[in-house]
C-alpha cells in the first residue's frame, strides 16, 4: 500500500510540473491565433484523449516523463489552405518567442503560487542552536561554540537550520571567507566571526554540509523509552514491552536514545544485560542484537524497537505566517533565490566544482517528492516548487530541442534579420539530443548507483 502511495505521489507532483509547463506553451499560442492540434501529458500510447471543439486532441499517454504540444506547422508536414494564418511558423519572430518562453515561465509561476500557498498557511523550522564544534573544523576556526544560535552566514539571516543549509549549499567547491554572525546563551549581542574556506566540499559525492564546516546541530536528549516493540524480533524475544524505559546496559546508563542505539549497533550477536523502568518497577533483561548488513556493508546489531519521540520544545521551533499579499512577496523573493542558485549550480556543475555524482533523475526525483508527502502538504508544496524551479531553469539552457534552444535560434534571427537556416537548426537539434540523452543516461546511472 506504502509503494502505491508513493507511485501516485510522484505521479502526481510529475503530471502537474508537466502540465504547467506544456500549458504554459499552449495558453499563449492559443492567444497567438496558432492552431494547437494535440496537447499531450506523456508520451508513448495514449491511455485517455478527448477532443475541444476547437479541434484540439487533449491525451494522457502512458510515459509520464514529459509531454508536449503539438501545432500546426509546415515544417512537420502539410499545411491546409486555410490553417496556414495559423501555423506555428508563420507567427512573428515575437509570437513565437512568447509561445517557446511560456512554457518555463509557467513553471516559475507555479513555483511562486506553491511557495504563496505554503507562506500563507505557515512555516516552521528549528532554531540553529549549535549542539558541538569539532576541533580543526572551519567552525572551530571562526569561534564557533556548542549553545551558540548562528543567526546569519554571509550576512544573510539564518532564522533556521533550513536556512543555514540554503546558505552554505551557495558555498560548495569555493574558496574565500565563509562568516557568520552568532548570538551567545541569553544574550542579544551578535558575535561576528568568520573563516577561510579551500575549495570547500570540492567534488564531494554526498556533501554533508554541517559536517562540513564542522558543526553538529543541537539535538533535545531523548529518552530511551519504548513506543513499539516489532514482532518477532530480538526485543520481542527478550520480553520487552512498549512503555518500557531503558535504564541502563551493562552497567552502562543510558540517558539518551541516540546512546542506546549506538551501543546496539556495536554490539551485534552479544548478550546485553539491560535494566529497564516498567511500570515504576526496575527489571533485569538479557537481550542479543540480531546481526544484520547495514547501508555500506557493515555488520550491525538490531533488536527491532521503535522510540518514543517528544514534542519538539516550542522554544527550538520559529514558525512564520504571512498575510496573503506579503506572502507574494516571500514567494517571488524565494522563487528568485532558488532559481539564482540552481544557475549557479550549473556553473558549478560544469566547472568541475560540484561532482555530477550529485545529479538526479527520475527515481531519485519520485523518492523525494514521495518522501516530502509523507511529512506533509507544506513539505511537498515546498518541493514542488523546487523541481518547477529546476524544471524552468534546465529548460531555459541554451541547448537545441529545449526551449532555450528554440530561442537561441531566435535571438540569432533576431540580430541577423532572417532565420537561421534549416540545416544549421537540424544540425543544432541532433546535437542538443545527444547532450540530453548524455545528461538523462548519468542522471539515471546515479539514481541506480544510489538505490
Amino acid at each position: 500500500m506504502e509503494m502505491i502511495s508513493s507511485i501516485a505521489v510522484a505521479l502526481l507532483t510529475f503530471g502537474l510540473l508537466v502540465t504547467f509547463h506544456e500549458f504554459g506553451h499552449f495558453w499563449v499560442a492559443r492567444r497567438c491565433g496558432v492552431k494547437v492540434l494535440r496537447f499531450s501529458i506523456g508520451f508513448g500510447k495514449s491511455l485517455f484523449s478527448w477532443r475541444d471543439r476547437r479541434g484540439t486532441e487533449y491525451v494522457i499517454a502512458a510515459v509520464p516523463l514529459g509531454g508536449y504540444v503539438k501545432m500546426v506547422d509546415e515544417r512537420e508536414g502539410e499545411v491546409a489552405e486555410e490553417d496556414l494564418s495559423a501555423a506555428f511558423n508563420r507567427q512573428s519572430l515575437s509570437a513565437r518567442t512568447a509561445i517557446v518562453a511560456a512554457g518555463p515561465a509557467a513553471n516559475f509561476l507555479l513555483a511562486i503560487a506553491a511557495y504563496w500557498l505554503v507562506y500563507v498557511m505557515g512555516v516552521s523550522g528549528v532554531v540553529p542552536i549549535i549542539g558541538a564544534v569539532e576541533q580543526g573544523s572551519v567552525a572551530a576556526e571562526a569561534g564557533l561554540e556548542p549553545g551558540m544560535e548562528v543567526v546569519s552566514v554571509d550576512g544573510e539571516e539564518t532564522p533556521t537550520w533550513r536556512a543555514v543549509n540554503q546558505r552554505l549549499l551557495r558555498r560548495m567547491g569555493e574558496s574565500g571567507e565563509l562568516s557568520f554572525g552568532v548570538l551567545y546563551p541569553d544574550s542579544d549581542l551578535v558575535y561576528e566571526s568568520s573563516a577561510e574556506l579551500d575549495r570547500w566540499l570540492l567534488g564531494a559525492e554526498e556533501p554533508d554540509l554541517m559536517g562540513g564546516i564542522g558543526i553538529e546541530p543541537y539535538v533535545p536528549v531523548i529518552p530511551p523509552r519504548i513506543e513499539e516493540v516489532l514482532a518477532d524480533s530480538p526485543a520481542e524475544r527478550a520480553g520487552l514491552l512498549a512503555e518500557d524505559l531503558i535504564l541502563s546496559a551493562d552497567g552502562i546508563a543510558m540517558t539518551d536514545w541516540g546512546q542506546w542505539v549506538e551501543y546496539v549497533r556495536a554490539r551485534p550477536g552479544e548478550p546485553i544485560v539491560l535494566e529497564i523502568e516498567r511500570q515504576q518497577n526496575t527489571l533485569t533483561i538479557e537481550l542479543t542484537p540480531a546481526l544484520v548488513t547495514g547501508e555500506e556493508g557493515e555488520r550491525i546489531g538490531q533488536v527491532g524497537v521503535k522510540v518514543v519521540v517528544p514534542p519538539y520544545p516550542e522554544e527550538l521551533v520559529r514558525e512564520f505566517r504571512y498575510n496573503p499579499l506579503t506572502a507574494f512577496g516571500e514567494a517571488i523573493n524565494q522563487t528568485w533565490t532558488l532559481t539564482v542558485f540552481t544557475l549557479d549550480s550549473i556553473k558549478k556543475l560544469l566547472t568541475g566544482l560540484i561532482s555530477p555524482k550529485n545529479l538526479s533523475g527520475p527515481i531519485t526525483i519520485a523518492k523525494v517528492a514521495s518522501a516530502s508527502a509523507q511529512s506533509g502538504l507544506e513539505s511537498w508544496l515546498g518541493v514542488l516548487a523546487l523541481l518547477s524551479i529546476s524544471l524552468g531553469v534546465l529548460n531555459l539552457l541554451p541547448i537545441p530541442v529545449l526551449d532555450g534552444g528554440h530561442l537561441l535560434f531566435y535571438l540569432l534571427e533576431w540580430v541577423k534579420g532572417s532565420p537561421v537556416s534549416e540545416r544549421a537548426q537540424n544540425l543544432g537539434f541532433q546535437v542538443g539530443v545527444s547532450i540530453i540523452l548524455g545528461i538523462m543516461l548519468l542522471a539515471i546511472y546515479n539514481d541506480i548507483s544510489r538505490l
